[in-house]
């Protein structure tokens, strides 16, 4: 058969392998590393179902005091113990914090950090990330998904010091949903959360009460299960790592890495005994890196009810969904079509993005086992409708029309050096002043355009929006007409004229309110939000305040913190090693201009 014609695009992504490989084989020469051997590390062979999986306990969120601390936590009962963080009384992440809507949370966290388990792994050139941040971590906490004010949002730059606390208030005023709580810190997310700093936060309302007779009739109690999923790479004896290959060197930034064992609520694929009936699993991708494509092992259906930011107005089936890292979906699964003791797996089969994948990046496919027992569970049907109906919340209002659209870009220079490259938004570092400052009370369309083949989860903080639509990018003519400049100079061309192909319609179970969207590699992702005013919020989201920790630290120079005034919120890529450089940016959302 006669080869057919060779495209601009395979001549494109031959040179960058090509390129890729002329960079690996200068690199080999210069530190002798040996590329015969397999660039990735990989976790100990360990079986799978041989922990219990565990049931994070539920505290009080009215009033709770999280204390971050160094702990030893077993991920399998075959390894050892690892060094990690947690909050509270755990030895790996955190209690679940609950509250109602509309009653103020004050949570106090206490940092009583002491070494970190990846001291090693800080990359000190990032943000100015302090000399003895090994040996005196830094955190900031942040209720992902909240509407808070700016002095408790949890800023980067507002994080304590050992010995330090702070007290956050999260007003609440918000639909009944699971948010999560996590480290925040300036530089060094990635390390705080993957070491073991996150855990969820549920919100209550009177139609999502929790309890066994709830007007919505949803499973509760011990049918209602919080489930984080994670992915990682462990040393031997089960010592977890942040290092996925040999290319980059120990304390240098990497870029992001796929996990190959899958951790769920801090175990190494558990096993869960389920009553045969309806469960709720409340589920966060809580990862790092990649994107899952979850699924049953026998391909059972189950239905979404809720996403980031409350109940859908009715339930979703599917057999699978894509999940991004900080997204979260509240889903119900009917166990009692299993036979007593009949087993089914939740596995994923996304494969890992294209840079991870060229140096053998693999599917990670496996993250917990249920089996089913003979006890009769939950007997209510699956709700018809969840919303609009007699005792349940107002349905979500139609799409708001936008006044103003902005376009806005993710991208990552060609740099091709060991480490890799930043990443960025706009093409600006975070220090910038170049922000976006939508304003208070109008409605805004943003063109999320990624010129990168990888996908992204963009979370933006304050506000919750929904997903018009996505597009494929023609990204070569794109850059090749708007060729980029160095970074620091904003890049944000309009896509119109780029885009290939159809418009697509979120997924369904998209369709609710969201605080994080996935933007897939070269491609489109337009979503419409309306910013909220003052007197909608009953604080200022525009207000200053200065650092909490900056009395404390004010007389230490030796820890170079930024003292500065702080004003507004992020917004930034939830893969954390893109957050932590340099995909995060600042916003302010200013009053209206009463002479306008």
């Amino acid at each position: 058969m006669a080869p057919g014609p060779v495209s601009r695009r395979s001549l494109i992504g031959a040179a960058a392998l090509s390129a890729l490989g002329a960079g690996a084989l200068r690199f080999s020469s210069a530190t002798g590393l040996d590329l015969s051997r397999p660039l990735l590390f990989t976790s100990p062979t360990v079986q799978p179902f041989r922990d219990r999986l565990p049931i994070l306990p539920t505290r009080d969120g009215s009033s709770a005091t999280v204390i971050a601390r160094t702990t030893q936590h077993q991920f399998h009962r075959d390894w050892g113990s690892s060094p990690a963080f947690a909050y509270g009384d755990e030895t790996y992440l955190g209690p679940v914090l609950e509250n109602t809507a509309g009653v103020t949370s004050r949570v106090t966290l206490q940092n009583q950090l002491g070494a970190h388990p990846f001291a090693k792994d800080v990359d000190h050139t990032l943000h100015g990330v302090a000399a003895d941040f090994g040996t005196a971590p830094r955190t900031v906490l942040h209720m992902h998904g909240g509407k808070t004010p700016p002095e408790h949002d949890g800023h980067p730059h507002d994080f304590l010091v050992p010995g330090e606390q702070f007290t956050h208030e999260f007003p609440n005023r918000q639909d009944a949903t699971a948010m999560w709580y996590h480290d925040h810190s300036m530089g060094t997310t990635r390390l705080n959360v993957y070491a073991g700093l996150a855990s969820m936060y549920l919100l209550r309302d009177e139609w999502d009460t929790g309890r066994p007779d709830n007007p919505l009739g949803l499973p509760a109690g011990e049918f209602e299960v919080p489930l984080m999923l994670q992915e990682k790479i462990f040393k031997p004896g089960g010592i977890q790592s942040v290092r996925s290959t040999v290319i980059v060197p120990e304390g240098s930034w990497e870029g992001g890495a796929v996990g190959d064992v899958g951790v769920v609520n801090g175990k190494v694929w558990p096993e869960m005994d389920v009553a045969r009936g309806l469960y709720r699993f409340r589920i966060i991708n809580a990862g790092s890196f990649s994107v899952w494509n979850l699924f049953f092992s026998n391909a059972m259906p189950f239905w979404v009810i809720g996403t980031d930011g409350g109940l859908l107005d009715a339930p979703v089936q599917t057999t699978s969904l894509r999940l991004a890292p900080a997204e979260r979906v509240d889903v119900l699964v009917d166990f009692g079509r299993l036979r007593s003791g009949e087993t089914v797996e939740l596995r994923n089969d996304e494969a890992p993005p294209g840079q991870a994948a060229i140096i053998g990046a693999r599917v990670m496919p496996l993250f917990c086992r249920f089996r089913a027992g003979s006890a009769t569970g939950h007997t209510q049907p699956v709700p018809q409708t969840l919303r609009g109906g007699s005792g349940q919340p107002p349905k979500l209002p139609p799409l708001p029309t936008p006044s103003r659209v902005r376009n806005v870009t993710l991208s990552q220079p060609f740099d091709l050096r060991i480490p890799p490259s930043v990443m960025s938004l706009n093409n600006l570092p975070f220090t910038t002043d170049d922000i976006e400052m939508p304003v208070q009370g109008t409605t805004e369309q943003w063109n999320i355009v990624n010129v990168t083949p990888d996908p992204h989860p963009v979370h933006i903080h304050l506000i919750m929006f929904r997903i018009l639509n996505r597009q494929k990018l023609n990204w070569f003519s794109y850059q090749l007409l708007h060729p980029q400049p160095p970074i620091g100079t904003r890049w944000t061309p309009s896509p119109k004229g780029y885009e290939i192909g159809a418009v697509q319609a979120p997924a369904a179970w998209e369709s609710g309110l969201k605080d994080t969207v996935r933007v897939d590699g070269h491609s489109i992702t337009r979503i419409v939000m309306r910013w909220p005013t003052e007197d909608e919020l009953d604080f200022d989201p525009d207000a200053a305040f200065e650092p909490h920790g900056a009395t404390a630290r004010a007389g230490d120079p030796s820890h170079g913190e930024h003292l500065e005034e702080i004003q507004g919120y992020v917004w930034h890529c939830h893969i954390l090693d893109h957050e932590d450089h340099d995909m995060m940016l600042r916003f302010r959302t200013p009053a209206p201009n009463p002479a306008s």
